[in-house]
């Protein structure tokens, strides 16, 4: 399996098979150009979207023609089992900023989770319906999402073999929100990739690491 972080909570998934999984594509400049990312030119067969804001719902011009996953409950596609659990996009139940999904799928034999933008730590019920997980992409910027420390808390409770940061400051992104550096600076199991995609095999798979990766666009 081959993951690249385009930018912001934006992955591109692609399985040994050839299947290509978008996450949250974001609208290049968006926010009078505190988005600074680039497009997306690759081609997408899935497109997850954890809610409808600009910087997770642009689905459009994606090349390709690929099927577009919203909301909770599973859903079947290109012979992908997705499942969609409803979360809110604050610690008010919606009331500040909506609703949120987190989409849990199995792919390559490795239990994916990719949290949109949670903004509360998950309940009991919750963290059942999401089980095991192998690879974790988490938000961890604050503000419009969980902080450093809640998604601590997160991450030392779904005990992913693999946590990658995302919806953090960079350069590219002026939004106020922290970068990956609160996140990561009292934790020792981090590594800093010094690139946008890597390959993930289970012979490969740590027990537990945060991989931080630089953004492709």
């Amino acid at each position: 399996m081959k993951i690249k972080w385009c930018g912001h909570a934006c992955f591109l998934i692609t399985t040994d098979d050839g299947i290509k999984i978008l996450t949250d594509p974001y609208e290049p400049g968006g926010y009078g150009g505190a988005l600074a990312y680039g497009k997306v030119e690759d081609e997408a067969d899935v497109v997850l979207v954890s809610h409808d804001h600009a910087d997770h719902n642009y689905t459009q011009n994606l090349k390709g023609k690929p099927s577009v996953v919203k909301g909770a409950g599973k859903h079947h596609v290109r012979g992908l089992e997705i499942k969609g659990i409803a979360t809110y996009h604050d610690a008010s139940q919606g009331k500040e900023r909506g609703n949120n999904v987190i989409f849990c799928f199995t792919a390559d034999g490795f239990n994916l989770c990719h949290l949109g933008d949670l903004g509360h730590m998950v309940s009991k019920k919750e963290i059942a319906e999401i089980g095991s997980v192998d690879i974790l992409f988490i938000p961890v910027g604050g503000f419009y999402t969980i902080d450093a420390k809640t998604a601590g808390e997160v991450v030392n409770t779904l005990k992913p073999r693999i946590s990658i940061p995302m919806h953090f400051k960079t350069e590219k992104c002026s939004f106020p929100i922290t970068g990956v550096e609160e996140f990561i600076k009292d934790k020792s199991n981090y590594k800093k990739r010094g690139k946008s995609e890597v390959d993930i095999t289970k012979a490969s798979l740590p027990q537990s690491e945060i991989w931080v990766l630089s953004h492709a666009l």
